[in-house]
């Protein structure tokens, strides 16, 4: 009786590789079953009984299928802008065009996969040793090609819109961010963690960081509201309204953001509708515990109650400006002073 090497139906082999309409090395020992040679024994017997006999040695090939499709099924997440964002398999090369983006991405456990991003990039510090791309709003899209990414993390408000549309024209997987709430950060870092293969490290580090938010909220939320001023830039005078993160954060805070009511994100405001709004406390970007330049500037009206009380403190605007892990040591510093001014009231 003689002997003859045939491989299982669906499955054809060249060099150590299986086809199972895509190919993978069978070396691995989660596809052994793809490596599998089937002997059937060249006999002289019946159309039915060789069919059951291949049949049989076929299943494991079939089995081999059903899991080979369950391992490689799409990764897809909704982005920030509506859009589905789908990959054949977890990102390995990701490029940042935004420091919290890079700082959520080495957060969740997906550090050693950035191999891009943009200025300012500097936190943890193995983000300094990255490769740049230019800037949040002018990137640089031959250096991104030429980093050969398998995703890109964008910035809705903060990129260029052009650049991110050519990003996509060339065929790149671009997940577009916004978060508005505390709880559009925790997903932001869950979504990134299923595109980057980190999705369990994800769901832990985004629920400490929700815990942490958590408990400033317990212990503040419920006192005394205090009117607050958050002062962006000087000149011209930028603030935020009711939208924006740092908004949320002084609500959870137990303050009131006096141009909450604004439609644009952040809004330029006059001084006269600051005056006439009569902050108890402003707050605005800093060392935390030295009083900068721009806090100075305001002993000039001393009719503003925070003024009077000399309720003006700067929080680290890399902990308080950053939409990211961070964002929860702002918020405790950020209680803390409107707490101080609450206390006076």
């Amino acid at each position: 009786m003689a002997s003859a090497c045939v491989n299982a139906p669906g499955v054809s082999r060249d060099d150590g590789h299986c086809a199972l309409g895509l190919v993978f090395p069978c070396g691995s020992s989660l596809w052994n079953c793809c490596n599998t040679t089937f002997w059937i024994p060249v006999v002289r017997v019946s159309t039915v009984k060789f069919a059951s006999r291949l049949l049989h040695r076929a299943v494991p090939a079939v089995l081999c299928l059903f899991f080979t499709l369950r391992v490689f099924a799409e990764v897809a997440v909704v982005d920030d802008s509506g859009i589905k964002v789908s990959l054949t398999s977890p990102a390995t090369r990701v490029i940042s065009l935004a420091p919290n983006l890079t700082e959520i991405l080495f957060f969740i456990g997906a550090g050693e996969q950035v191999v891009g991003a943009v200025e300012y990039s500097d936190f943890p510090a193995g983000a300094r040793q990255l490769p740049l791309v230019g800037a949040h709003n002018r990137f640089d899209v031959e250096q991104i090609l030429s980093l050969k990414p398998d995703l890109i993390v964008a910035w809705l408000s903060g990129n260029s819109q052009d650049g991110l549309q050519a990003l996509k024209q060339l065929g790149l997987p671009v997940f577009i961010s916004e978060p508005g709430t505390v709880d559009g950060i925790v997903s932001l870092m869950e979504r990134l963690g299923k595109l980057t293969g980190n999705e369990t490290e994800a769901v832990e580090q985004a629920s400490a960081f929700r815990a942490s938010i958590d408990a400033s909220r317990k212990t503040y939320s419920n006192r005394q509201p205090v009117r607050v001023f958050y002062q962006v830039w000087e000149q011209p005078i930028y603030t935020l309204n009711g939208d924006h993160v740092i908004s949320h954060l002084i609500d959870l805070c137990g303050g009131r953001n006096i141009f909450s009511d604004l439609k644009h994100l952040a809004p330029v405001v006059s001084l006269e509708s600051v005056l006439a709004r009569d902050p108890e406390v402003i707050v605005g970007g800093g060392v935390f515990g030295e009083i900068p330049p721009w806090a100075e500037r305001w002993q000039s009206w001393p009719t503003v109650k925070a003024v009077q009380n000399q309720h003006i403190y700067a929080i680290d605007s890399d902990h308080i400006a950053r939409m990211g892990p961070r964002l929860a040591q702002g918020m405790e510093a950020l209680c803390l002073v409107i707490d101080k001014a609450r206390n006076t009231l």
